[in-house]
């Protein structure tokens, strides 16, 4: 009665908005909502997309490499790839970590009018703090791609791009690209927003000529297997 009653309300106040059921079992998964809740994440938003990305790692558990994020935030999603992949194998992994930790550079007039310069600045020190628990991780403060070529030697399983705007992510994308290895994943956290245009049409411009496409995820974000073909998508 009560969700009926919240459906028939956002109807009249966002008729655009799409309602969905609430009946996942993750939604009770108790370990997981103290990982939510260590980062402030549980009355959020953003909870669906934390779950996709811990189901994600799942997929490259068996994959030799590494491990990056570009655009870390407070690191709740490093954190995530940390735990998640120390959990699969005693084979030791790097985790990268790339990001300015002075919020986003200057948008282009193709990322839309969202976002200004210096949002979501997360200073360095709380994400050590945040990451703490983990011995592997190695920490190149910086504007992308300056340090990139910190990694130039390394293959990588598993890499979370998450920094909102055109230039950054095809930067990204273009570094990591040819250093994973077969069957590693490329998530890209923005893919697929209307906040974020210029991220998508950075990996969509990337991946044009690219075997691999990806795959748009109902939660917002997308992701590609390296070396899996995918058929371009289809009009509905």
């Amino acid at each position: 009665m009560g969700f009926n009653c919240l459906r028939r309300t956002g109807a009249w106040i966002a008729p655009w908005y799409r309602f969905q059921w609430g009946q996942f079992d993750w939604w009770h998964n108790h370990r997981f909502n103290q990982y939510l809740q260590r980062f402030d994440e549980l009355e959020a938003m953003n909870s669906d997309r934390h779950w996709t990305l811990f189901q994600l790692t799942r997929l490259a558990a068996s994959v030799p490499g590494d491990t990056a994020e570009c655009g870390v935030f407070r690191g709740a999603s490093s954190y995530l790839i940390c735990r998640s992949f120390k959990s699969y194998s005693s084979c030791r992994r790097t985790h990268f970590v790339f990001d300015s930790f002075e919020g986003l550079s200057e948008p282009q007039t193709l990322d839309g009018r969202h976002w200004t310069k210096g949002n979501l600045t997360c200073d360095l020190d709380a994400v050590k703090r945040n990451l703490q628990e983990f011995d592997n991780i190695s920490w190149h403060k910086g504007w992308i791609p300056k340090r990139f070529a910190d990694a130039a030697d390394r293959r990588f399983s598993f890499v979370h791009i998450d920094v909102d705007l055109y230039q950054p992510t095809r930067d990204s994308i273009q570094f990591f690209y040819p250093l994973m290895n077969t069957g590693g994943i490329i998530v890209c956290d923005d893919y697929g927003f209307t906040t974020c245009p210029g991220a998508t049409r950075a990996v969509d411009e990337f991946l044009a000529d690219k075997p691999e496409k990806m795959i748009a995820l109902p939660c917002g974000g997308g992701f590609f297997i390296k070396g899996c073909r995918t058929a371009l998508a289809p009009d509905v």
